[in-house]
């Protein structure tokens, strides 16, 4: 007996919308465990049994109107195939989530019609071409999460008119262009549009986020647009071409935990002392840039710092002897390798009990090599000359 010979609960569009969905995806790549293959359309979709079109959920209405289908998580085991433009009837849906499947192609502009979506998730999947126009019609969406795939172009201007979103991920694919002002999204707290081709200066960031993934793209340019981010806790803009000086209003965001800045342009790192202020900063990763001068004392004021890594830089100087105490005390890994240092290494070190991680390796320090931070050798007396200039 077919659906068309029962006495179907479920909207008419919507059922449609599920076979569909269905005919789109290679029947090869539905193994009789997933949830596609429960899909039977010999039964009503939305008053089916518990064993029966797993991954749907459905809004079951107490008058005579039909059923409609609110929710599609599909199950991640490698569905290929396309997603077809006909998802934009499941006018009532909420949630799509598409994650860990090989769908590709293009993401329908249909996508649109999905006016009461708050979560949308097409992460590791193989979709192509730019994000849809009509994104911007989605004013409930909460969550979207487009990461690993191949889409490329820009970010639409007009996706700052998403005033509820809270969180978006851009991560992993071929977008590239400019990034433009999306201090609209005065709701987000978590932006990751890292390992792309987005170049240019950094873009001004809405004053809500507390998570921050830039790396690996080409962005150029000052850190300037980020002193203001007083909420942020995580801050990741390592990777690119950025120059200049690590800010120290960066460095002492009140709540900032987490900073990384390595493999860059800077040529300084400002750190004022960090007392009253900053006093969250956990970790700091600033290694590969271009840093010159001294070891920045001020470091050992930020009472939550424990890894600290500064390593293959121009840093020259001796090591700070506040240094030797924070390394007996709360720092917990500390990289200086590949550097100029000079001098000796603090006395706390001498010290068998001291329990940390690290390298001072590749520097021009009288490092004993039965010390285990100094495996791997100094520098030649060759590279160490007149690097006091540096």
């Amino acid at each position: 007996m077919t659906l068309s010979q029962i006495h179907s609960l479920t909207h008419e569009n919507d059922i449609h919308s599920l076979q569909e969905i269905v005919h789109g995806i290679d029947p090869n790549s539905i193994s009789p465990s997933s949830y596609i293959n429960s899909w039977d359309f010999t039964v009503d979709p939305c008053h089916s049994t518990g064993s029966q079109f797993l991954g749907i959920l459905c809004d079951l209405p107490l008058d005579n109107s039909s059923s409609r289908v609110t929710a599609i998580d599909l199950d991640g085991i490698g569905y290929e195939g396309f997603l077809t433009p006909v998802i934009g009837n499941l006018t009532e849906l909420t949630i799509l989530n598409l994650n860990n499947n090989k769908f590709r192609g293009p993401i329908p502009e249909t996508i649109g019609n999905l006016r009461k979506l708050t979560r949308l998730t097409f992460s590791d999947n193989f979709f192509t071409g730019g994000i849809p126009q009509e994104i911007i019609e989605l004013k409930r969406l909460e969550y979207l999460d487009l990461s690993a795939n191949r889409l490329s172009g820009t970010i639409p201007s007009n996706m700052t008119g998403l005033r509820s979103l809270t969180y978006l991920s851009l991560s992993n694919n071929n977008f590239s262009g400019r990034v433009q002002n999306l201090t609209g999204l005065w709701n987000l707290n978590t932006l990751d549009i890292s390992y792309n081709q987005f170049f240019g200066n950094l873009p001004n960031l809405p004053v809500s986020l507390r998570n921050i993934y830039l790396s690996h793209n080409i962005f150029s340019g000052d850190i300037t647009p980020l002193k203001d981010l007083i909420h942020v806790r995580w801050l990741d803009i390592s990777d690119n071409r950025l120059s200049g000086v690590i800010r120290r209003d960066i460095l002492s965001l009140r709540f900032v935990s987490h900073l990384n800045v390595s493999y860059n342009r800077f040529t300084s790192i400002n750190v004022v002392n960090g007392q009253g202020q900053g006093q969250r900063l956990r970790l700091l990763e600033a290694q590969a840039n271009n840093l010159k001068g001294h070891l920045p004392v001020n470091l050992v004021t930020f009472t939550n710092l424990t890894i600290i890594n500064l390593s293959n830089n121009q840093l020259h100087g001796p090591i700070p002897k506040e240094y030797g105490l924070k390394l007996r005390t709360t720092w917990r890994r500390l990289y200086l390798d590949h550097n100029f240092l000079t001098g000796n290494l603090p006395l706390e070190l001498t010290h068998k009990s001291t329990n940390f991680k690290g390298s001072f390796a590749n520097n021009c320090l009288n490092c004993p090599t039965n010390v285990g931070v100094c495996r791997g050798g100094q520098r030649p007396a060759t590279e160490c000359t007149g690097q006091h200039n540096l």
